[in-house]
């Protein structure tokens, strides 16, 4: 009886290794198809028919959890998203020229964190009554009004001081299509901010 010949052995091998380098190429990433997402995530908020707010006025009555949009005048009045956690219709607007203090929580859509100064609400959280507060040991951050991205710009000057509202801002109003830091090209972003004081 003849022994059977090893010889297809190492092809067999050298086979599988491949098939198993193939499988794991096309492992889909975290970031897989980020503009699609992102565009799509926008989409799913402005299917929620947002009432369309025109003017700081207009904002100012615009009730807590109610979803509305604002205009980004430099984007050819394309909308940002918003909803107001907390009210203070007698606050102090900002204007483009001065800096505010601010706490502020933000996160991508697949509510990864990419900076804040406290524990706030995240792209995932859909009841702002769980108690997400800021506590002693945050501080504020203070900014420009006119050095943020275009979509904080916009919101910034129809919040009054004493509010808190959820943000949610298109990749085209917040860093573009480049990375900026954690954050990728693409990415839409949803802030949880409080405004606090107006520099004098």
């Amino acid at each position: 009886m003849k022994k059977p010949k090893l010889i297809f052995l190492p092809c067999l091998l050298l086979l599988s290794a491949l098939l198993v380098a193939c499988s794991e190429s096309t492992e889909v990433g975290k970031y897989h198809d980020w503009q699609a997402r992102n565009e799509a995530f926008i989409d799913s908020i402005k299917a929620l028919s947002p009432t369309a707010v025109e003017t700081a006025e207009a904002a100012a009555a615009m009730p807590v959890g109610k979803l509305f949009t604002i205009p980004v005048a430099t984007s050819g009045n394309l909308p940002i998203y918003c909803e107001k956690i907390e009210a203070n219709p007698e606050g102090r607007r900002p204007l483009y020229t001065e800096r505010v203090n601010v706490y502020y929580y933000g996160t991508l859509i697949t509510g990864d964190r990419f900076d804040s100064n406290f524990e706030g609400y995240s792209v995932l959280d859909h009841d702002f009554t769980a108690g997400k507060n800021p506590t002693d040991f945050d501080s504020t951050s203070t900014f420009s009004v006119s050095g943020v991205i275009s979509g904080w710009v916009a919101a910034l000057q129809y919040m009054r001081t004493g509010e808190r509202w959820m943000l949610y801002i298109p990749w085209d109003l917040a860093y573009g299509a480049s990375d900026s830091g954690s954050i990728p090209g693409y990415s839409a972003l949803t802030f949880d901010v409080k405004l606090v004081s107006v520099e004098e």
